[in-house]
């Protein structure tokens, strides 16, 4: 695959993590509006702990998935091309974000 379609799509990855990763703070910041004022209980800690599993789970996917099914298909080289790019990507968006947040 060519350097450049291997940075497209690891860049697509990297937009997925950001998707993913800023719904699910849009749907915490709202939390309390969608279930109202609840009591704490048993629930709220599993529920957040099956969500932190759930979301190591998709975001290890749109990361290492990838690279990891190249380089067992013996595309070895361009398997760790393509996780050093998402990785790449997603320390910009990272410090874009940061940057965001501070200026705001």
């Amino acid at each position: 695959m060519k350097t450049s379609k291997l940075a497209l799509y690891s860049f697509i990855h990297s937009l997925g993590v950001l998707a993913y990763t800023g719904a699910i703070a849009w749907f915490l910041f709202n939390g309390e509006r969608f279930f109202g004022k609840k009591e704490d209980n048993f629930l709220m800690p599993l529920s957040m702990l099956l969500l932190f599993v759930l979301s190591a789970a998709i975001t290890g996917l749109l990361v290492l998935g990838r690279p990891l099914a190249m380089y067992l298909n013996g595309q070895k080289k361009e398997g760790v091309k393509f996780l050093f790019y998402t990785l790449g990507w997603l320390v910009i968006i990272v410090l874009i974000v940061f940057v965001g947040v501070s200026v705001l």
